[in-house]
Formats: structure tokens, sequence, C-alpha cells
């Protein structure tokens, strides 16, 4: 199989790694067109065992295509990392314009809205005791939701935290207190347990709710999706046939 680009994910790709933050190490792979004319397709996945502070694994190009199709918002992430370890020159921005006209940003959106979900269940409650380098998974979401939502979820968010804080219409205080955890999770090598902080507990309760309540199910399109898949699959096709 070829990698077709290596990246970092994770806290250090999103703007608030910690000085002992692990590397996570993603990329996108493809194997060669015979590889798939047998009657046991491999694993579409690659997964190695965490090495002290690298955690390395990545996914097949098809599934990465199938998952955006889908509106899984990860490929996208990946293919905008700022820290790159490794690519076939051009693919990620041939990538990047497949993605820009396959990806439903009504169907992210979901995807966000179920990633804020699964960590407000693990917080637990917005008032109480919670891990604070924990609580970074949940404002990510939230704060990206609020950005597409200002765009009417015309497009997809910056990857950075930092970057999508500065272009949000969001409480000041909140902002400024989601601002000075960045800044101490970044000189700090266990944040510990706390209260979340008045503002941000405010802002995260009040914007979970109401993307809960609000976001409304991707409209059903059918000659649309086909469209895209259709170009997705001719993607695939190309780039398979260059390893040939």
């Amino acid at each position: 199989m070829k990698i077709l680009f290596a990246i970092e994910s994770g806290s250090r790709a999103w703007g608030f790694p910690s000085p002992d933050s692990d590397y996570d190490c993603r990329f996108v792979y493809i194997r060669p067109m015979t590889d798939h004319l047998v009657l046991q397709q491999a694993r579409d996945v690659i997964e190695f065992p965490i090495e002290g502070e690298i955690d390395a694994g990545g996914w097949d190009l098809r599934k990465a295509l199938l998952l955006a199709l889908g509106g899984n918002a990860v490929i996208v992430e990946w293919a905008k990392s700022p820290i790159v370890y490794e690519e076939v020159v051009g693919f990620r921005r041939r990538l990047l314009d497949l993605l820009a006209k396959i990806v439903d940003p009504a169907k992210v959106s979901l995807h966000y809205l179920g990633l804020a979900r699964s960590h407000v269940a693990k917080i637990g409650s917005f008032s109480g005791e919670v891990k604070l380098k924990r609580l970074f998974y949940l404002i990510r979401p939230l704060v990206a939701l609020d950005w597409m939502e200002q765009r009417s979820f015309s497009s997809l968010p910056p990857m950075n935290l930092a970057d999508c804080l500065e272009q949000t219409e969001m409480p000041a205080q909140a902002r400024d207190e989601i601002r000075g955890l960045i800044e101490r999770k970044s000189r700090t090598r266990e944040m510990g347990s706390g209260l979340i902080p008045t503002a941000i507990a405010h802002y995260l309760e009040v914007r979970y709710g109401h993307h809960a309540m609000n976001l409304a199910d991707a409209v059903r399109d059918e000659a649309g999706q086909a469209r895209k898949h259709a170009l997705a699959t001719e993607f695939y096709r190309r780039e398979a046939e260059q390893l040939q």
C-alpha cells in the first residue's frame, strides 16, 4: 500500500496542546488495484500499538471517502491539518478540491452535534467538577457549530480552535475564559480537575441545548448524492491507477 499523506491530528493540530500531549499521527493510504481483485477484502484501517507519545493509525482512501460522503468531518480535518509529516505531492490539494464538492455541511453539523453529545454524556454536568483537559473536546464541536450556524451551514469551520473562536460571535467573557484555558493548557503538563469556569459553563449549556433542539436532519437528495458518489468513485479509481 502507499501512504498518500500523514498528518498530525488531535490537540496539537486543533491548537490546544499541552507540553506532554501525545502525537496523534493519522494517515490515508491506498492499495494497488490488484489488491481489490480478491474474494476477501483487506481491513480498511491500519492501527499500531501506542509507543510512548506516538499514537499512529490510518484509513484506506475508500473508507475516508465513504465517511466524507456521509458527513464525517474527520477526513476534512486531516486534509486541512497544519502539521504534515508526509505527502504525495499534490494529493491533499486534489483531495480538498473533491471534498469541497462532495461534503455536505448540513451532515457535518450533525457529526459535530454527535461529538458534543458524547462528551456531554462523559462530563455529566455543566456545573460539576470535570477533568479540565476533557473540556476542550466539548468546547471545540460547539464553537464549530456556532461558526457554521452563523454562516447558514454553508461551509466548514477552521480546524484551529483559536481561529474558530475569533471568527464566531459569542459572549465575550466565554471567549476570554476559553482563551485562558488554552493558554493554561499550553504550559501545564497536568491540568487536573475543577469546576467549569462560569461563563464557559453557561455558554456550553445554552449552545448545546440550542443545537440539540434546532439542528435539522440533512435534506435527502438522492440525485445529488449519486453525483457526489460518482465523483468520489472516479477520484478513487484515478488515484489507484497511478499506483500501477
